[in-house]
């Protein structure tokens, strides 16, 4: 099993230096759900919620969130991201929303947090905009999918 890179020799929190390490294209895909009431998944499909267009505010909230993990995460690196792409997608079947977040950049370290980070805001936006009608709504299922660039390689979730 791989060490814990965020602690030094005496145990004290660190920011990992990542100077040494090659500028190299990295990708990195996540995913999660917000679970809702069947009602509340058809107002957000229709458009007739009150605060507006639900997915297009979730999608801006997803980007920004990206841009801005360095400023919630302590240790995180700040990076210019290149590529944030998301996607909101109804499902009738959870009834929700699932969000996938793929995020790229040329650097020194991965956007395994950009990713992770981009979908948990675009999930808690959708809550803040339904929970007038919904409060019971449960984000669930945020996790890594894939990652790629830098000396670890590509990973990929393994199917379970």
């Amino acid at each position: 099993m791989a060490e814990l890179t965020h602690f030094d020799a005496d145990g004290a929190a660190r920011m990992v230096d990542v100077g040494h390490k090659a500028v190299t294209r990295r990708q990195a895909l996540a995913e999660g759900v917000i679970r809702m009431h069947p009602e509340t998944l058809a107002m957000v499909q229709a458009g007739t919620h009150a605060k507006g267009d639900v997915l297009g505010v979730a999608r801006i909230a997803a980007i920004m969130g990206a841009k801005r993990s360095a400023d919630l995460i302590p240790l995180c690196h700040p990076l210019p991201l290149s590529r944030v792409d998301i996607t909101l997608e109804p499902d009738a079947a959870l009834p929700g929303v699932r969000c996938t977040a793929r995020v790229e950049t040329q650097g020194r370290t991965g956007v395994e947090m950009e990713a992770l980070c981009a979908v948990q805001v675009a999930l808690l936006t959708v809550y803040d905009m339904c929970k007038a009608v919904d409060r019971g709504m449960v984000i669930t299922s945020v996790q890594l999918l894939e990652k790629s660039g830098g000396r670890s390689g590509h990973w990929r979730r393994d199917e379970r």
